[in-house]
């Protein structure tokens, strides 16, 4: 579906990956806990309550279907490290990364970002920017401090639930805005981080760099990210932009219908010297072991 102007947008069944309940729910909730994280000051990379994912076992990306269990062929096997929604609750006995939108919105969350839409992104003409490849996601804007100051009133709460929930750390997702979207501003999106950084680390959370390969330096060193999750670094010969910064501090997954476009199958990814020591192949949809669509291969 071609991407339209957002006045009578008809918006898109909501997709199973990118799933996630109105934000202004999850304000309701988690308004509790603001307060307490608000006067933050600690500097972004110092984050000593924050323990990293483990660099070893079963790792899962549940952004879809979430499940108890992975099926490798052999019979199902318990998850050391997954990451799933923030609407979705964390798995006991796992490390659990919480996802969070931090630079669009999600689907489904039209009408509440409409009435601050002020803090989204405008082209050239005064019209609401969207997302080409997520039709239903409005681009939010980090420009100027109000509008930063603005997008933190209504995220930083969910990043505070994600701890209130049990999880151990949160994954902020496009971050790698400004390079698709020219009217981005590649300087405000950087503070935008670093003030996510700051949220998390004062609730306790270790937080992951999503993508953005060329940034990896500065988002570690200067932004403050703690570790990083690598969507088909395999597929785009960048696995060592994140590995050669975070070390083994890095979750990687690659997909099949990527991995069919090119020349690389997945053993080909799980022999590459610089791939994360935790990488997986997941369907796109991130399905169920009960779907016949499902997929899950580690190397």
């Amino acid at each position: 579906m071609p991407a339209r102007d957002w006045v009578g947008v008809e918006m898109l069944p909501e997709d199973a990956v990118r799933k996630s309940a109105s934000v202004a729910a999850i304000m309701v909730t988690a308004a509790a806990l603001a307060a307490c994280a608000a006067g933050a000051t600690e500097p972004p990379g110092a984050s000593s309550a924050a323990t990293l994912p483990p660099t070893d076992g079963v790792f899962d990306y549940q952004l879809g279907e979430v499940y108890e269990r992975v099926d490798r062929g052999a019979g199902p096997v318990d998850i050391d490290v997954v990451v799933r929604d923030s609407t979705a609750e964390p798995l006991e006995g796992a490390y659990n990364v919480c996802y969070v939108n931090g630079f669009q919105t999600q689907p489904g969350d039209a009408a509440f970002w409409l009435e601050r839409d002020d803090l989204l992104l405008r082209d050239a003409t005064g019209g609401l920017l969207v997302d080409p490849e997520w039709p239903d996601e409005y681009i939010l804007d980090p420009s100027t401090a109000a509008q930063r100051d603005g997008i933190v009133d209504v995220l930083g709460p969910v990043i505070d639930g994600c701890a209130a929930d049990g999880f151990d750390a949160v994954e902020i997702d496009n971050l790698d805005t400004w390079t698709r979207f020219d009217r981005v501003d590649r300087g405000g999106a950087h503070v935008l981080a670093t003030a996510y950084v700051e949220r998390a680390h004062a609730a306790g959370l270790a937080i992951a760099q999503k993508n953005a390969a060329e940034i990896t330096r500065i988002a570690h060193d200067e932004l403050g990210f703690d570790f990083a999750v690598a969507e088909e670094c395999g597929v785009w010969d960048e696995c060592g932009a994140y590995t050669d910064v975070y070390g083994d501090h890095v979750l990687q997954i690659e997909y099949p219908d990527s991995l069919d476009e090119g020349t690389a199958t997945f053993g080909d990814v799980c022999r590459l010297p610089d791939r994360a020591p935790l990488t997986i192949l997941r369907d796109r949809d991130l399905l169920g072991p009960s779907s016949a669509d499902y997929v899950y291969r580690s190397c």
